[in-house]
């Protein structure tokens, strides 16, 4: 490599010093009459940008200039060279320096200002799988690339405007309504004769069991999971006030069970009544006769009885037009809430005097004791509500992961080729111009090489003048030496100051 003192550069695309700097020797834009198209700032953390361009400060007079002021090192830092991985100051330690960096740089950037880096890496990234403008013009077939990009570009809104739409479905409870077949029986036992072994007293049990038909679950429900209680009214002439009911309900430590048993003493037919009481999630509840009829609604959870409700306020404009809060209410709303107008926070206290618990489902059945009878065993079939199996599949589908990290694999094998296709048009750009006009472009890379080694090397001015003698014969050198001496000399007295323990005066 040429020295300064040589007045030339190194003229080797392949030479250590530019390999080194993480210069491109491939770079066709020195062909183009510019310096060479790299952000030394970005691509290379060791350099850093000097003051404006063309301005060329008397030495002596601020910091940083040719004639620096005492303690400046000029030229090339001492230390490690170039080559290394992080910025350094001349005249700092590496081991030093790199600790205090992350420090400064750690109180420095905050949670937000990081959050902001990785939206705009992440956006960067999406723009890096767009084909330059240039290379679709050589390659006419990319368009089919750049045709696919925008497909996937539709495909991910829609993606993710559906996953959105899950996410809001699955607020809500997803029921299913299916067939819950009850099947009512019972067994009688005739007393034992005298000196015979078994039960000297006739009895007979009562068999409630159920089973949803057709259940693709693969986790069979009990049959108690459906209530909320179960009561079994018998006869009470013959079992008495105190002995003819027999209630189930569930508690918060109840265990599940397939079926409910009842054992009694008798060897008559008795007719018994079973009142079973549905386990609704969400919660129920039956309307008053005057609002039910008015909003067509029986039974329904709260949030649909609300629902009902404003659809039906908003149907006959019964909102006040200037105070938006109240509600005019008409003849109906009059008889049933017994007032002229109310609040919208009104409604659910006074709807909640009109709501009652559901009717439950009673079923009349005869308990038969004649051995001859054979059609002991009822059945009857309700309507119960279900979680849909639909909504396991939502869930899994949203906590799924397995498709995502596959795309992110392909997506970082998308960038790498763009990469390399943007490096193959560079590497040819430079060819094609070297090809085309060889003497200019050498001209002209030489020239980016030069501005490129003083930005590197923290050296303003043109080298080239000031191995010159003419220079330093101008006006301003006597003043500059001045102010060099005399930094000099209070350099070391400080020094001394400092060695003595005294201070002049």
């Amino acid at each position: 490599m040429a020295t300064r003192g040589g007045g030339g550069y190194p003229m080797n695309p392949g030479s250590p010093m530019n390999v080194a700097l993480g210069m491109n020797p491939m770079n066709p834009a020195a062909g183009q009459g510019g310096r060479v198209p790299m952000n030394l700032q970005q691509q290379s953390p060791v350099f850093r940008a000097v003051g404006p361009g063309g301005a060329y400060p008397r030495p002596g007079m601020v910091p940083g200039s040719r004639m620096g002021m005492p303690g400046m090192q000029m030229g090339m830092p001492a230390g490690p060279s170039f080559m290394g991985s992080s910025a350094m100051r001349p005249g700092i330690p590496q081991p030093m320096m790199d600790p205090f960096r992350k420090r400064m740089l750690t109180q420095q950037q905050p949670p937000q200002m990081m959050q902001n880096r990785a939206r705009r890496v992440k956006r960067r990234k999406m723009a890096d799988k767009i084909l330059p403008q240039r290379i679709r013009e050589l390659v006419p077939e990319s368009q089919a690339y750049m045709d696919l990009l925008a497909f996937e570009r539709k495909l991910d809104q829609t993606i993710m405007r559906k996953r959105l739409e899950i996410q809001e479905s699955m607020k809500k409870p997803l029921m299913q309504k299916r067939k819950l077949r009850i099947y009512i029986s019972n067994t009688f036992t005739p007393a034992k004769a005298e000196g015979e072994e078994g039960e000297t007293v006739a009895s007979w049990e009562l068999r409630v069991e159920g089973k949803l038909l057709d259940d693709p679950g693969k986790v069979k429900r009990k049959f108690s999971s459906f209530f909320k209680s179960l009561v079994i009214e018998l006869d009470k002439d013959l079992y008495g006030p105190d002995n003819h009911l027999v209630e189930w309900h569930r508690m918060p430590t109840t265990q599940e069970t397939d079926g409910f048993q009842v054992k009694r003493p008798g060897d008559v037919n008795v007719k018994c009544t079973l009142l079973l009481m549905l386990d609704h999630q969400p919660p129920q509840y039956k309307l008053d006769v005057r609002l039910a009829r008015l909003l067509g609604v029986h039974t329904q959870t709260r949030g649909n009885i609300m629902q009902a409700l404003w659809l039906y306020i908003k149907k006959n404009k019964l909102q006040d037009n200037h105070e938006k809060e109240y509600i005019n209410c008409n003849r109906y709303f009059k008889q049933i809430f017994n007032c002229m107008r109310m609040k919208f926070t009104e409604i659910p206290i006074k709807l909640a005097g009109l709501l009652q618990h559901p009717d439950p489902i009673i079923i009349n059945h005869m308990i038969s004791v004649d051995p001859s009878d054979q059609k002991k065993t009822a059945c009857y079939d309700i309507d119960v509500e279900v979680d849909d199996p639909l909504k396991s599949q939502m869930s899994n589908f949203l906590l799924s992961t397995t498709n995502q990290q596959e795309i992110a694999v392909l997506d970082v094998k998308i960038h790498d080729t763009i990469e390399s296709i943007n490096q193959l048009k560079i590497q040819r750009d430079f060819m094609l111009s070297f090809s085309n006009h060889p003497q200019e472009f050498i001209q002209d890379w030489i020239k980016s090489q030069c501005h490129d080694y003083k930005i590197m090397t923290d050296v303003t001015g043109n080298p080239e003048e000031e191995r010159r003698a003419e220079f330093y014969h101008e006006p301003w050198t006597q003043e500059g030496v001045g102010r060099f001496i005399f930094s000099k000399v209070q350099q070391r007295r400080q020094e001394l100051e400092q060695v003595l323990g005294i201070r002049f005066t």
